[in-house]
């Protein structure tokens, strides 16, 4: 069995900050708390008196923002800040949010957290009336259509601009006067409001970058809101008043917030260990010792630990000091992969049955070398445990697996996986036990990752490259009429 060659990515984390004289420092910090939504680039823009400061690149918030003077030269009361993973166009500095503009309502800058399904369509019919485009993310449609005085002939409006994209959306928007926060009517992505103790209002992606700046959680943006702050305080508008259907990406629970941010009332770190407690239940293992793979296994490893009566000890160590990239030893360290980022304390495990638990398995090389790593320190007996049911179809909202090919559960039974993996036994989290954990009903979640059932229609050609492959595609047929062109032209002559 060949294993898939792809791996799920984060998001991007959105921050912004409204009414603090060094709002560039808050938005650093909350950046830095956002690090896990996204690696690949990161940017701030801030605004003073109307005159708009930006500053980004490639790489992780601290060495994008390494100078001092970088902060000290983004002055202003406002800020909107972006960490990102690209989930449509690559990766690129030119990609790097926020994006601004200039343009007739005067500066704006956008940082987008999600993904557009009808972005493709969106973009030919802007650029077909003329605009010019700079990159390759849908969020530049988002910041185009703000731009436009007009939309189909009438007056253009932030609630007319959200109601004509679709997908997966949570926006943080800065003109010269102010903050503005947006999600989704589904509210796919988290957007939380904070304010801190001298009275500066804070949205972010989650809840954990307010305690980092010693900020007071107020709530969460609802799904279809728009929320205008301002120097006259906070404006709420319900831009979908009709729509109710909910589709919170479960997944977020699962993996992709922090343990410590609070979403939808409850902290992601109790809806972990809660779905590590019903694995144990669904899944009596007998053995004699639970251990996590670090660091998004752990919280579902002590509840599973808990549940079972069974010791819990953290024989994985994590080298928290893993650069991004670092030299590829081949031959030198023939495991240098496995064990630069986890190494085992092998005298934990020699003898006993070990159960591994780890958040969700995709493509199935990362667990198969943890569970050889284990046998190999001389565990009698490997038991795989997965706190997620099997991933089985693409996501077309933001995490970047857009092909049942590159999903392993798609294409294997689970006792295929288990041979793959050399493992005892393999158990996966039902999807009746993942939403019990989260104590909210199944109608409140986007699963389709899970059950094939999409919230939002889509284009199934769509992927994060969609806008380059359709830009090169017009680019080829622009070539081939020219040509065309000439050759009529010579027989004329």
């Amino acid at each position: 069995m060949q294993p898939p060659t792809h791996y799920p990515k984060h998001y991007c984390g959105v921050f912004g900050v409204f009414g603090h004289s060094n709002a560039a420092e808050l938005a650093y910090y909350g950046l830095y708390a956002l690090q896990h939504r996204g690696q690949e680039s990161a940017g701030i823009v801030t605004c003073d008196g109307g005159k708009f400061y930006k500053h980004h690149g490639m790489g992780l918030v601290p060495q994008i923002f390494n100078d001092p003077k970088v902060l000290h030269d983004l002055v202003g009361s406002m800020a909107v800040g972006h960490t990102r993973y690209s989930t449509t166009g690559s990766s690129q500095l030119r990609n790097a949010q926020p994006l601004t503009v200039d343009c007739v309502r005067g500066q704006i800058a956008v940082a987008h957290n999600g993904n557009l399904t009808n972005a493709a369509q969106l973009r030919e019919e802007l650029e077909n009336r003329g605009l010019v485009f700079q990159t390759t993310v849908d969020s530049e449609i988002i910041i185009m259509m703000l731009a436009q005085p007009q939309i189909g002939g009438v007056t253009n409006s932030l609630v007319q601009t959200i109601r004509r994209i679709e997908g997966a959306y949570s926006l943080v928007i800065m003109t010269e006067r102010e903050l503005i926060g947006v999600r989704d009517p589904h509210g796919f992505r988290p957007l939380s409001i904070g304010r801190t103790e001298t009275g500066a209002w804070i949205l972010s992606s989650e809840s954990t970058a307010f305690d980092l700046i010693h900020a007071q959680f107020v709530r969460d943006v609802a799904p279809g809101e728009i929320v205008i702050i301002n120097e006259n305080g906070v404006t709420s508008i319900q831009a979908f008043p009709e729509h109710e259907k909910r589709a919170f990406c479960i997944f977020e629970y699962v993996y992709f917030a922090r343990p410590d941010s609070f979403i939808n009332g409850q902290t992601v770190y109790d809806v972990r260990k809660e779905m590590g407690r019903q694995l144990a239940r669904e899944h009596n293992v007998r053995a004699d010792l639970v251990i996590p793979v670090p660091d998004s296994g752990v919280c579902a490893a002590m509840g599973y630990a808990e549940q079972a009566g069974i010791p819990y000890e953290m024989a994985f160590i994590r080298n928290h000091y893993v650069g991004r990239s670092f030299l590829q030893p081949s031959q030198l360290i023939r495991d240098f992969n496995v064990r630069v980022k986890l190494n085992l304390i092998e005298s934990l495990v020699k003898g006993k049955r070990v159960i591994i638990v780890d958040d969700s398995i995709v493509r199935g090389t990362t667990c198969r070398s943890r569970v050889k790593t284990l046998k190999d320190a001389g565990a009698k007996e490997v038991h795989v445990a997965v706190s997620c049911p099997p991933h089985q179809h693409p996501c077309v909202y933001g995490i970047d697996f857009p092909d049942r090919s590159k999903l392993m559960a798609a294409n294997n039974t689970v006792d295929e996986i288990r041979k793959y993996l050399n493992a005892d036994s393999l158990h996966y989290l039902s999807q009746a036990g993942m939403v019990a954990a989260t104590g909210q009903p199944k109608e409140a979640f986007c699963m389709a990752c899970y059950d094939g059932n999409y919230p939002v229609p889509y284009d199934p050609l769509l992927d994060k490259h969609i806008i380059e492959r359709r830009r090169k595609l017009t680019q080829t047929l622009g070539e081939a009429a020219a040509k065309e062109d000439q050759q009529i032209r010579l027989l004329k002559v």
